[in-house]
């Protein structure tokens, strides 16, 4: 009996939703195809998998992709390079946008129109390729009429040009503020969405109560956005391993900075292409990734939880 009502309840659901059901079978469909039929291609990583022969006719090799991975020379340098600059990646973009929020949300009234331009400014950067960011970069930072460069010697801070993207030292730093440059404006949208969901009779008390812009930021502002920050804090952290391919491998090619700017994604392309059990060892460098991703992302929710702030479930 029980049974059959719970059934009876479920497909009254189902015709009162019928709806947005239909809606979402597309969205059903794509994923099914492009996300999780795929995920039959992870079993490559157990394979000393050739391309001509069937599935049936692999051979089955365990671990060994696995072992070779963390038993390779490079793997630990290529894991510091990525641990390091996605790090430096995840703090300077949250510091950033955060920041930038702040500011836009400051300029109302007479400067509204300002802020407008200055929004459209920072956006723009976002829908540019990185190769294109990239040109730029580097030209930039040339040695040979490269505007920074130029500004230094104008200034008096340095005697003599510098060779940025040749000097170790300076390839994370440049890495992680060129993707600022690129997502700034981008990552702030929605902050600053967060920021208008944010009472205004807050703000009038608070200004009654003597606070200044700083003030009310501080105490109003940034605790109003606080768990958008946390959600979006743990979101990142899941992609601690995904420091970037494009802007290393452009900006890191001329073979100076190598050893600080090979990430994981550029160890894989490299080891992964050109050698047997090539495609195989990729995979098992993806699955290890994954891995980590998920581990990274579980704990950070259950540490958001632990202190009582929010969590994605």
């Amino acid at each position: 009996m029980f049974n059959k009502s719970a059934k009876g309840n479920f497909l009254d659901e189902v015709r009162k939703q019928k709806a947005l059901i239909l809606i979402s079978v597309p969205y059903f469909v794509y994923f099914l195809i492009f996300s999780y039929l795929p995920l039959w291609g992870l079993t490559m990583a157990f394979q000393n998998y050739k391309p001509q022969l069937s599935f049936f006719e692999q051979e089955w090799i365990g671990f060994t992709h696995f072992r070779n991975l963390f038993t390779d020379p490079d793997f630990y340098r290529v894991m510091r390079n990525t641990l390091g600059m996605s790090i430096i990646n995840l703090v300077l973009s949250f510091v950033t946008a955060i920041a930038f929020a702040l500011f836009l949300n400051e300029l109302t009234g007479p400067f509204f129109k300002f802020k407008r331009v200055v929004q459209t400014i920072s956006y723009m950067p976002h829908f540019l390729s990185w190769i294109i960011v990239c040109g730029l970069v580097s030209n930039a930072l040339s040695m040979d009429g490269g505007i920074i460069n130029e500004l230094l010697l104008a200034t008096g801070l340095v005697k003599n040009k510098i060779h940025f993207l040749g000097e170790a030292s300076y390839f994370w730093w440049i890495v992680g503020f060129t993707n600022v440059w690129k997502s700034m404006g981008w990552n702030s949208i929605i902050y600053l969405a967060a920021i208008t969901s944010i009472d205004p009779a807050l703000y009038e008390a608070a200004a009654i109560d003597g606070y200044g812009r700083f003030g009310r930021m501080w105490h109003i502002t940034l605790p109003g956005i606080k768990s958008t920050i946390i959600i979006l804090l743990i979101l990142n952290a899941g992609w601690i391993l995904n420091a970037g391919f494009e802007v290393q491998y452009i900006l890191g090619s001329n073979g100076l900075v190598l050893d600080v700017s090979e990430t994981i994604d550029i160890f894989v392309l490299k080891r992964g292409f050109g050698r047997s059990g090539g495609f195989a060892f990729g995979t098992a460098a993806g699955m290890f990734k994954t891995v980590v991703s998920v581990i990274v992302l579980t704990l950070c929710n259950k540490i958001a939880d632990w202190v009582g702030e929010e969590k994605l479930i």
